[in-house]
């Protein structure tokens, strides 16, 4: 009866949530024959280097497939673009017949209608090339690449560039969001080691931004696709040798010895330490693991006092960057399951607020598991080195650099799509609780920007971007003033 009613109380809150904070409200839609007829005026406007498919063709299957179903949506037609002039055809046409669209690199956008659409699917799939000039200490990147893709191919050379840290994750959206490494502490996020982007504009024209463009530069640095398509990224590289790592597995006696490592694991200054802390809820259980990442092969102090915690299982070696990346690919991945994230941002991982993460994981583990038996729950922290943002200048995000926070990474796994609202309920409620805390804990995180990259939709602007909204608004009315990057997904200014 208290399970019951419990539940009962989770779905008439989530309700009432979802007034302010629900899945985004889709575009509105011309009929099947106006798509119809923007699908074929496509297909005559642009190049033999691109292609319009239709379904069910295997082509337009791949180019509307997400990392998950929850965030995967049937187009009318799917477009893959073969250059930057067929890109900008594609905008000029999307403009005048106000079709709504969506802009795909990887596909990992956990948000629904943030990459996907019922309009026209835009697949980024043939910009593919990496392309190294050592000369400049640079590589161009296109934007229809995984990160797995860029790594292969400069491993062999030495070098290596600030990306992402999970295999499957695509460049545009990472780098245009944000992008956190466990190379950032050394060298900032993935977008304070950009030089130079092509971006196709709302208008159609190709342009190359470089930190000249002031506005423009400003913007595309955590702005994501408000301003245009980026078709290639010019990132700087940094020289790569051997690194160590990987994850140890922990009972969950251990995590008061895992808060106490953790606590003084902060207090070292070390840029070539990475770590994360998982706590999760799975069949029923909770459990805890711990990945590391140093930049040498063979780590300092750093984590002697993780070190000497008896793990259940797990290893750490000393490996290639590209091969330790490689052993993080999550077997199965999603496993075709729904999934929503979202985040908290604190300045410090303290007892208290680590102590947080520990009953949020475990109280709503244990009451969505009762809904859902395929229910997976992962919290994740993330810290850094307290120069993190001094690596860069102003950019859309974050607004503040004169510190550092750390973004949580909060993720809920489950199969049953009618909990979608309850899911997303309790994962804001989840993110609230561990924000609270870190107030409590007497943290100056009242207005500490949120992380665009795990925000789950429906978050203010003002929540990521800070007094930067404003600004980002100007830019984007003066760049698109027929609104046409309006008719696509994700946040929009």
């Amino acid at each position: 009866m208290v399970l019951t009613t419990l539940l009962l109380s989770v779905l008439c809150a989530s309700s009432l949530a979802l007034l302010s904070y629900g899945q985004p409200e889709p575009l509105e839609n011309p009929n099947s024959s106006d798509l119809l007829g923007t699908c074929n005026q496509i297909a005559a406007a642009i190049s033999g280097a691109s292609q319009v498919f239709f379904p069910p063709a295997p082509e337009y299957l791949s180019d509307i497939e997400h990392a998950t179903p929850s965030s995967t949506e049937a187009s009318a037609c799917s477009v893959e673009p073969g250059s930057a002039e067929d890109v900008g055809d594609i905008l000029r046409i999307l403009g005048s017949t106000r079709t709504p669209f969506a802009v795909k690199g990887g596909g990992h956008i956990l948000n629904p209608g943030f990459s996907s659409t019922s309009g026209v699917q835009i697949a980024m799939t043939r910009f593919n090339q990496t392309k190294l000039n050592s000369m400049t200490s640079t590589v161009d990147v296109g934007a229809g690449l995984i990160w797995d893709q860029v790594y292969k191919t400069l491993e062999p050379t030495g070098v290596n560039v600030i990306g992402g840290r999970i295999s499957g994750i695509g460049v545009a959206g990472f780098t245009l969001g944000g992008g956190y490494l466990f190379l950032s502490s050394q060298y900032g996020l993935t977008l304070d080691n950009v030089v130079g982007y092509e971006l196709v504009l709302p208008n159609g024209t190709v342009a190359n931004v470089t930190s000249e463009d002031d506005d423009l530069w400003f913007g595309l640095r955590g702005g994501f696709n408000n301003f245009g398509i980026v078709t290639k990224f010019t990132f700087k590289t940094y020289p790569q040798g051997n690194v160590w790592g990987g994850i140890r597995f922990y009972s969950d006696n251990q995590l008061d010895a895992i808060k106490e490592a953790l606590i003084k694991y902060q207090q070292k200054i070390d840029t070539k330490a990475s770590v994360g802390v998982s706590l999760s809820y799975s069949s029923g259980q909770f459990l805890c693991s711990v990945l590391f990442l140093y930049d040498a092969p063979t780590p300092s102090g750093v984590y002697d006092d993780f070190l000497e915690i008896p793990a259940t299982g797990g290893n750490v070696s000393t490996t290639t960057f590209f091969d330790f990346f490689q052993s993080l690919a999550p077997q199965g991945a999603f496993d075709n399951r729904r999934v929503f994230e979202d985040t908290a941002s604190v300045i410090q991982y303290s007892p208290a607020v680590f102590d947080a993460f520990v009953d949020q994981t475990n109280l709503w583990g244990s009451r969505l598991w009762a809904l859902d038996e395929n229910m997976t729950l992962i919290l994740t922290l993330e810290p850094f080195d307290k120069g993190l943002f001094s690596h860069g200048s102003a950019s859309a995000y974050p607004p503040d650099r004169s510190r550092a926070i750390f973004p949580s990474s909060h993720t809920f796994e489950w199969s049953n799509a009618s909990l979608d609202d309850t899911m997303a309920f309790a994962l804001r409620n989840m993110s609230n609780t561990i924000h609270a805390a870190a107030l409590a804990d007497g943290q100056d995180v009242s207005h500490a920007a949120l992380y665009p990259n795990y925000a789950l939709f429906g978050t203010p602007l003002e929540d990521m971007y800070g007094g930067n909204v404003e600004r980002l608004r100007k830019i984007r009315a003066a760049i698109d003033p027929e609104d046409v990057m309006g008719l696509s997904g994700g946040w929009k200014f």
